[in-house]
């Protein structure tokens, strides 16, 4: 049996997550949809996709609608980008004041180069004062509505530029209820294997608890990497793309059960009609299905599905349609064991070099200056 996960404000006020697993908040993916299909399956946290601080303060209709939570949703959870400490903590305000959100996660690990050439993102916390003024800003606007907030980061800019021990310092002393370590760099991006031992130590240099992410593959990984790194909880991100249900596996194997999903082909297929449902509900028959399109792919990687069946539900654009496809479907195929244990989604090829504004490596303090307009690009990662 594993503890429960914490999630406590300098106020008191918190969250508990009985088993200790985050769905990242990824772009795109993470809607009320998804989220709601993943918690069906099995039990955790499960975060908003990110949301532009700059967006929620001017109102922006578009970063409002992605505001959605369904009636189920009892924790409301959203991942908040910014680079500026008084639109954070304005933002934070609105979020708990009108949305009734319970808790805000801060991205400081996107590695999307139109976001870190701006200085957000991934490289921010090498600005040690901007970093440090953004939490205790965010933390005392969370904080007088007792919601805890926790932030994600990376390991660092590259193999010469490490912040992560100093960002958990930070995270730390600024009242944060818990820091999130991606194992990889910046540059990086999504390639190459995560090192968990920099959970470890993150976990030893700090107080409050540490989330371990990267490269978790199957619940059996989460198990592995918290018995190795000593860490409180993990957050999966692409490991679930496509695999609904491995929040199910979660939930069984952190409670000493030692099952795992095996879907047939039929099952996945009952579980994209499920998922096309939501999202129908969501946005709408046109637009819902269309937003499926992308999970396809991850949906039926490894099953032996036809070039040409393949393509029509990579274009699907209706429920009545959708069902015809998935019909034509061998029910009785079962699931791809060459599959589990490998990596999904992006993957790619370490950056020769990060993308920075220049000089951003002179100094590790940013003092006067402004970078406030790195939130107009902002995208997830």
């Amino acid at each position: 049996m594993v503890e429960p996960l914490r999630l406590v404000a300098p106020s008191g006020g918190f969250v508990e997550v009985l088993t200790p697993v985050v769905l990242a908040p990824m772009a795109g993916i993470t809607n009320a949809a998804y989220r709601q299909l993943c918690r069906e399956q099995g039990a955790g946290l499960y975060v908003c996709e990110m949301i532009t601080s700059r967006g929620i303060v001017e109102r922006n209709p578009k970063t409002f609608d992605m505001l959605c939570f369904d009636a189920a949703e009892t924790v409301r959870s959203v991942q908040l980008y910014g680079v500026d400490p008084p639109m954070m903590a304005r933002a934070t305000e609105i979020l708990c004041a009108e949305f009734g959100v319970h808790h805000v996660d801060l991205n400081f690990g996107c590695p999307v180069p139109k976001v870190t050439r701006r200085g957000g993102g991934g490289v921010l916390p090498w600005k040690r004062d901007r970093l440090t003024a953004i939490l205790r800003a965010t933390v005392r606007a969370a904080d007088r509505y007792g919601v805890p907030v926790t932030m994600k980061t990376r390991l660092g800019i590259d193999a010469d530029h490490l912040t992560y021990l100093d960002a958990g310092r930070i995270a730390q002393d600024a009242g944060c209820a818990a820091i999130a370590l991606h194992a990889r760099t910046v540059q990086q991006a999504y390639a190459g294997e995560a090192v968990w031992e920099t959970i470890e130590t993150l976990v030893a240099a700090v107080d409050i608890p540490v989330l371990g992410n990267g490269d978790i593959w199957e619940a059996s990984d989460a198990l592995a990497m918290m018995a190795q790194t000593g860490c409180a909880g993990v957050v999966i991100g692409r490991g679930c793309l496509g695999r609904p249900w491995l929040f199910r596996d979660l939930a069984d194997a952190f409670a000493g059960h030692e099952r795992r999903t095996l879907p047939t082909l039929g099952e996945v297929a009952g579980m994209v009609r499920r998922h096309a449902e939501l999202l129908a509900g969501l946005y709408g028959e046109k637009h819902g299905l269309t937003d499926l399109r992308k999970h396809m792919a991850w949906y039926f990687k490894g099953f032996p599905v036809g070039g040409e069946l393949r393509r029509s539900l990579a274009m699907v654009s209706g429920l009545t349609e959708l069902d015809g496809l998935l019909a034509q479907l061998d029910a009785s195929v079962p699931f791809p064991a060459a599959e589990l244990g490998s990596p999904r989604g992006r993957q790619g090829t370490p950056r020769d070099k990060v993308t920075m504004p220049y000089g951003w490596l002179d100094s590790t303090e940013l003092g006067d200056a402004d970078i406030a307009d790195a939130e107009s690009d902002a995208s997830g990662g």
